[in-house]
């Protein structure tokens, strides 16, 4: 795996190169949007004109046979170009919203987790909140582009009338930015603490959802909720926060645009009454007045949603630049190798070093219960190479040299706990879809029961976290998903805890057989998986420290037999 030079470290980077991909789409959206601003802004100037026409004229039916000739076509390209300018924009800021989602998602689920201190639910919230409103920014140029076009125009428009009316509009209208700009950056700011803090009580939630079932058993789920309370608060504090400062924003813009258009409506209405300008001058002046209104709303929103834009990218940015905790090799290892554990290190283990030959059935009888979680976190990669001693080996190959998306094919590790994900049976066992060992990994890990108990079959539908199985049925769906993978290399860890007796036997005695020649670990104290393998490995203080089938263990050490013995 090589490192990415063109991670962007900033939030101005991010939006620059959202900006960047999307300049055809935005340009495209650019034009039929200004093009819709200035048919609302001529709207009002037609209708001064046709006033302006008939006052000087008299009736005429080809006057307003033309008159209403023009309207209509005004109208029809208000109404397709903000249909199509929208359409295109929209759906470039949603393209764009997912290509972040996925960057912040694939640097989130790399198997060694970013050197960066967030927790899974922040990163979450990053990969969702803050990447959609990261994309907004490429609606939010071409808007205020186009609302300038529209200020301008009545600019342009109500000077050609009289030069102090257009003048009113470009002072008023930088005035009110002005003041607008200001404020923004006390959104922004203010912004990014409000997400910052939501993202901590979601990883809260998160931590509390995973961990209910212990807290409930040792009675601190009260602590735990009192702490996911304080947390919300937090955040619901900075969210009023928030609220109050886009209020004050809000109004604050209202207030202004309407002053804005009143002056422009009551000089147009002085400039009249002294005779300067025509009836019909003043029919258009007072229609701008009330059509910019909304074009100057927008223009004057625009700061703020930029703001926001930019909070989320530097959110995003905390990610996508943090460096990897470790810069795997880019090999990959030789089919049907060896492992090979040298010296290893790591938390619990002090000195462990065992070879498991390619088509071996291997047991490691663990009497610490971590030991056995590091050993499988650092065959799993889970742990940094730089975080512990001594060298794993796949067909003589270091871990080191390997790249991590070689070793996931060639090397599964399936932890006690496995995640179940709301679907069916069949996504859960094979969510790729292109595994042909389904229904052999289905019998294998005796699931037919679960299977044959609903008239679905595979496509019976799973709740998340498996919500609607017990705990043995989602520790065998489980199994069953990392049979079906058919990995060179595949390490159980604690498979059947949650199983019954008669079913672990049978469950044991069947993946040594689906396994039979391809290089199988079961990290475990089952004496039915023990017995099925080919030799056991007691794992005790950290290392090695017998091995040998497991009924000649049973006979001659009382040690293995008083922890495995059930």
């Amino acid at each position: 795996m090589t490192t990415d030079t063109q991670r962007p470290r900033h939030g101005a980077a991010i939006l620059r190169t959202a900006l960047r991909r999307n300049l055809g789409a935005m340009a495209w959206g650019t034009l039929l949007m200004g093009l819709y601003q200035a048919g609302e802004t001529a709207f009002p100037i037609a209708l001064g004109l046709i006033v302006e026409h008939t006052m000087r004229d008299g009736r005429s039916l080809q006057a307003l046979a033309v008159s209403i000739g023009a309207l209509a076509v005004i109208i029809t390209t208000v109404s397709l170009s903000w249909r199509f300018g929208m359409r295109i924009l929209q759906k470039a800021n949603t393209t764009e919203a997912h290509r972040w989602r996925v960057k912040v998602a694939a640097c989130g689920l790399q198997p060694v987790a970013r050197d960066v201190d967030l927790k899974s639910g922040e990163v979450l919230t990053i990969a969702t909140e803050d990447a959609d409103q990261t994309a907004d920014i490429i609606e939010v140029v071409p808007l205020l582009i186009s609302s300038l076009v529209a200020v301008l125009v009545a600019a342009v428009a109500l000077g050609l009338a009289d030069v102090r009316l257009g003048l009113l509009v470009i002072v008023g209208t930088v005035a009110i930015l002005s003041i607008l700009s200001v404020m923004s950056k006390r959104i922004g700011s203010s912004t990014q603490e409000q997400q910052a803090r939501v993202a901590r009580a979601g990883a809260k939630v998160a931590d509390l959802i995973t961990g209910l079932r212990p807290l409930h058993g040792f009675g601190g789920n009260h602590a735990a909720f009192r702490s996911y309370r304080e947390v919300s608060t937090e955040a619901k504090r900075q969210s009023i926060t928030v609220a109050k400062v886009n209020g004050a924003y809000a109004g604050t813009a209202l207030a202004l645009n309407a002053v804005l258009a009143g002056a422009v409506t009551l000089t147009a209405g002085w400039l009249a009454f002294e005779g300067r300008i025509t009836i019909g001058e003043l029919v258009m002046a007072v229609g701008l007045a009330q059509f910019i209104m909304e074009p100057l709303k927008l223009f004057s929103e625009m700061p703020k949603y930029v703001m926001i834009a930019r909070a989320s990218a530097e959110r995003m940015a905390l990610v996508l630049s943090a460096p990897p905790v470790m810069t795997p090799g880019s090999e990959r290892p030789p089919e049907g190798g060896d492992l090979e554990i040298d010296r290893v290190r790591h938390g619990t283990l002090t000195d462990l070093s065992f070879q498991v030959k390619a088509g071996e059935f291997v047991a490691i009888a663990s009497y610490q219960p971590r030991a056995a979680a590091d050993l499988a976190a650092v065959l799993a990669v889970r742990v940094p190479l730089t975080a512990y001693e001594g060298t794993v080996r796949i067909g003589d190959k270091d871990l080191a040299d390997l790249s991590v998306e070689a070793v996931r094919e060639h090397l599964l590790v399936n932890p006690y706990d496995g995640e179940i994900f709301a679907g069916t049976l069949r996504t859960n066992i094979d969510p790729s879809g292109t595994s042909r060992s389904v229904p052999e990994a289905v019998e294998a890990s005796m699931l037919t029961d679960v299977v044959a108990l609903h008239r679905e079959g595979l496509d019976y539908g799973v709740r998340d976290r498996g919500a609607n199985l017990s705990g043995g049925q989602r520790q065998r769906l489980s199994l069953a998903r990392a049979l079906a993978a058919d990995t060179d290399i595949l390490v159980l860890h604690d498979p059947t805890t949650a199983v019954d007796a008669v079913t672990e036997q049978l469950v044991a005695r069947n993946v040594a057989k689906l396994r039979r020649g391809r290089t199988t670990i079961v990290i475990t104290s089952s004496p039915a998986f023990l017995d099925a393998a080919d030799r056991v490995l007691i794992l005790d203080a950290g290392a090695i420290t017998a091995q040998d089938t497991h009924r000649n263990l049973l006979a001659n050490d009382q040690n293995y037999c008083s922890a495995v013995a059930r």
